[in-house]
């Protein structure tokens, strides 16, 4: 045999067997979850929470950000006309200027006591009450991501074409991404932005109106999450989109664009993560304080799920967020900062409580999602391992956990753990059914 001949002879049995001992382990590894009876029992518990659509115990609203994550579960036990008006009340209380709320709640359990200058009304919905907290930029992008679920599971693209006050779903959901290109757009980076917030959180640092709306105090920032869930919004609307439909902006330019100055602006690839933020008015935070050392984890977890990152370097963003928890007695992937901000540059929010420093799985279980989406199974299912045990611990979904106790904190029955667990555990249980 000649020398070129034996060589790819060689090259093909060493490929044959690499091959045969990965399919081995693929095997062992479906074999696992499939036997995993905590997933059924996780599985159950959250379809009957889903029988509802608040937020959780401590949230009478109906939240778009909390519903986009649950959505799946939603569609398969209710009826797709429910979620789909659901949806559409959403629009409802769409702002001439097309931004979208938060959330809605029936006047007769809305607490006004709170903040009562807070509420939003529509003569579209009169018997509800809406809010919006303002430092956010994901209410539109999560509507938006949610109706292409909903699209996606039951089929039903009339809803594009739905009319509210005189204008489709179509036209309202790009109402909504023009309002973000003309109030929530930096020029000069060409990306959204917002208030400075803890990654994905709600709460700005600067004193006044709780936190949760802007103010003359607002230092406005650039984020991954932001631009993350904006991206996969772009996409969402083009693959829903009716045919024939002409739009006011080439969006599909409009996402590539965003997607490279993502990668521009934000990607630290020297350092493999993502930067926190870039400033557009100034820092709130004192000189002295090293913002660009802390790990985001929930903006990962989105920009992975949109795309924006390689097989190897969602490697390397798991490694350090693996690490980065290992600090913490109690904490997994989903701790929202690494480490925690300190009280003096956030005062609104003390360290290791909430976003600051809270375990969240409502975001730590898209990023289980993320990994799964590009085939990392093994860390996907070995990650995922500590949130289920302290779901069945707790014998329930809470919101949050302290990191040091290992506490669940917040609203008990939060629908958005249930949701994405859902989803993390349907996608695993998937991958092993096609690799027993």
């Amino acid at each position: 045999m000649k020398p070129i001949k034996l060589y790819s002879f060689l090259l093909l049995l060493l490929l044959s067997g690499a091959l045969s001992a990965q399919t081995v382990k693929n095997k062992a590894l479906a074999a696992r979850i499939l036997a995993d009876s905590r997933l059924d029992t996780i599985e159950n518990r959250s379809l009957r929470l889903l029988s509802g659509f608040a937020a959780g115990t401590s949230y009478g609203e109906i939240w778009i950000r909390d519903l986009n994550t649950f959505i799946i579960g939603s569609l398969r036990i209710h009826p797709k006309e429910k979620v789909k008006d659901i949806l559409l009340y959403f629009f409802k209380f769409q702002g001439k200027d097309g931004n979208i709320v938060d959330g809605y709640i029936p006047q007769k359990k809305a607490d006004k006591s709170y903040d009562p200058e807070r509420f939003i009304y529509s003569d579209l919905a009169p018997d509800f009450a809406a809010h919006k907290n303002t430092v956010e930029t994901d209410q539109e992008t999560s509507l938006i991501q949610a109706i292409r679920k909903y699209v996606d599971i039951t089929g039903d693209r009339s809803i594009m074409t739905e009319k509210i006050a005189g204008k489709t779903v179509t036209e309202r959901i790009e109402m909504a991404m023009n309002f973000l290109m003309r109030e929530r757009w930096s020029a000069k980076y060409g990306l959204v932005t917002g208030a400075t917030t803890m990654d994905w959180g709600d709460v700005q640092p600067e004193a006044g109106s709780n936190g949760v709306l802007l103010n003359k105090n607002t230092k406005w920032a650039i984020d991954v999450y932001d631009n993350a869930m904006f991206y996969m919004a772009i996409n969402d609307f083009l693959a829903i989109r009716p045919k024939g439909v002409k739009t006011a902006q080439d969006w599909r330019k409009i996402g590539a664009s965003l997607k490279k100055n993502i990668r521009r602006h934000l990607w630290l690839a020297s350092k493999g993560k993502y930067l926190p933020h870039i400033y557009l008015n100034g820092s709130p935070f004192s000189k002295d304080f090293k913002e660009e050392e802390l790990l985001y984890s929930g903006g990962s977890a989105c920009a992975i799920l949109a795309g924006l990152n390689t097989p190897a370097e969602i490697a390397v963003i798991n490694k350090q967020l693996v690490n980065a928890a290992s600090k913490e007695k109690h904490a997994t992937i989903g701790m929202t900062v690494f480490p925690p901000y300190p009280l003096k540059e956030f005062p609104n929010m003390a360290p290791y409580v909430y976003q600051n420093g809270g375990d969240w799985t409502w975001f730590g279980g898209r990023f289980i999602l993320g990994l799964s989406k590009y085939n990392f199974i093994q860390e996907a299912y070995t990650e995922l391992d500590p949130m289920l045990e302290r779901v069945l611990k707790n014998k329930g979904f809470y919101e949050w956990y302290e990191v040091r106790t290992g506490e669940p904190k917040g609203s008990g029955d939060f629908r958005g753990e249930a949701g994405v667990l859902l989803d993390a555990i349907t996608d695993l249980r998937k991958w092993a059914k096609a690799n027993q």
